[in-house]
């Protein structure tokens, strides 16, 4: 099947990119700063991708208004990685033997879990229920401990779409944040967590990189077992690269820094996202064959989950948005449905085509 223009892609990622940083990079490919080469042919520690480097740091400390104590690395592994070395760098200072509290509000915080099993106690907080509606366990149910040393949550499903509006209040143990899914989506205050961290490929760039801000007073406590290309420590001395780095995706990544800051920083992201998700929202709401199956306080500003009614259905849904050039809509395989991811690429033109569609299918079923 071909377009004879870009798809509307709602994948969950890799995800849709701005097309202006596409035609960037396109430009670039060959001939990147007068070298006659692209930056994927030039060394990770030459003076130019070390300026380059330094500048995307700067970029992306200023959007997400990152203090000076904490360090910012670009690692690989994804966030998969990441359920490993958080453990790895953190659990030691427990109070008592290793130990860290976990929110489990999905899988992807479930994986979080589980993964950090293998390296202490991974103590579940609070559970969601699987079925029905989808929500944030309250508060008041949840089960913090006293000796963990530190409790982490996903502050974004992108597979249910549940989204915490706030960071959680789990008093004065450091918090660890997954963003992986709204990095930059809207404005957060980063001195609420003690680490948080994001895959590249939602909301940022190409698959590859892996996003960790990490206060500085958490650096230093990696268990003895922790191989050095996940160990904080060594990262943050080395400016991420104990290993060659991924280094086109560093380079993308900031071109994307650098298209958010011209479009009117995360603030700007945050509107449109509202715009974007509203507008999705309501027509479901409103509609006889669409439903959303999220608590309307919990609901994610970038991953719309909905069902069709009417489940015989879902088959002639998908190939015809697909033949209308809105691709990718197949939910998780986890829990069915339909998912429409709107990043900060996803212009508002994508979701009001959705509508459309969605509306005219529901007319003709």
């Amino acid at each position: 099947m071909s377009f004879d223009r870009r798809i509307f892609n709602f994948a969950a990622g890799p995800a849709t990119l701005p097309e202006e940083v596409l035609k960037q990079a396109a430009s670039e490919m060959l001939n990147w700063q007068g070298l006659g080469c692209s930056v994927m042919e030039i060394s990770h520690r030459s003076n130019e991708f070390m300026a380059l480097y330094e500048e995307i740091i700067a970029d992306l400390r200023q959007l997400m208004q990152i203090p000076n104590h904490y360090a910012i690395l670009f690692m690989q592994g994804g966030g998969i990685g990441q359920n490993a070395a958080i453990p790895m760098n953190l659990m030691a200072l427990a109070k008592n033997s290793p130990k860290a509290d976990f929110l489990v509000t999905g899988i992807w915080s479930e994986k979080s879990q589980k993964e950090a099993a293998k390296y202490g106690e991974a103590h579940i907080v609070a559970t969601y229920s699987k079925g029905g509606i989808a929500s944030i366990p309250a508060r008041n149910t949840w089960n913090l401990s006293t000796d963990a040393a530190y409790v982490h949550y996903c502050a974004n499903e992108t597979i249910s779409g549940v989204e915490f509006p706030d960071f959680p209040d789990v008093g004065s143990t450091p918090l660890v944040a997954d963003i992986s899914s709204n990095i930059m989506a809207r404005p957060i205050d980063v001195t609420r967590c003690g680490v948080l961290f994001a895959g590249a490929q939602k909301n940022i760039g190409p698959a590859g990189v892996t996003i960790v801000i990490v206060r500085h007073d958490l650096l230093g406590h990696a268990m003895p077992m922790t191989p050095m290309i996940w160990d904080w420590t060594n990262q943050a001395a080395n400016q991420s690269m104990l290993n060659t780095p991924p280094t086109f995706a560093i380079y993308f990544s900031g071109l994307v820094f650098k298209w958010v800051k011209n479009q009117g920083g995360v603030l700007e992201m945050e509107k449109r996202n509202l715009a974007k998700s509203s507008l999705l929202y309501n027509y479901i709401d409103q509609s006889s064959l669409y439903e959303n199956r999220v608590a309307k306080e919990c609901r994610s500003k970038t991953n719309v989950t909905f069902y069709l009614k009417d489940e015989g259905l879902n088959a002639a849904f998908l190939e015809q948005s697909t033949k209308q050039g809105l691709v990718s809509l197949r939910g998780h395989k986890a829990v069915g449905g339909m998912r429409a991811s709107i990043y900060n690429a996803m212009p508002l033109a994508g979701v009001t085509t959705l509508v459309e569609f969605m509306r005219e299918f529901e007319r003709r079923a």
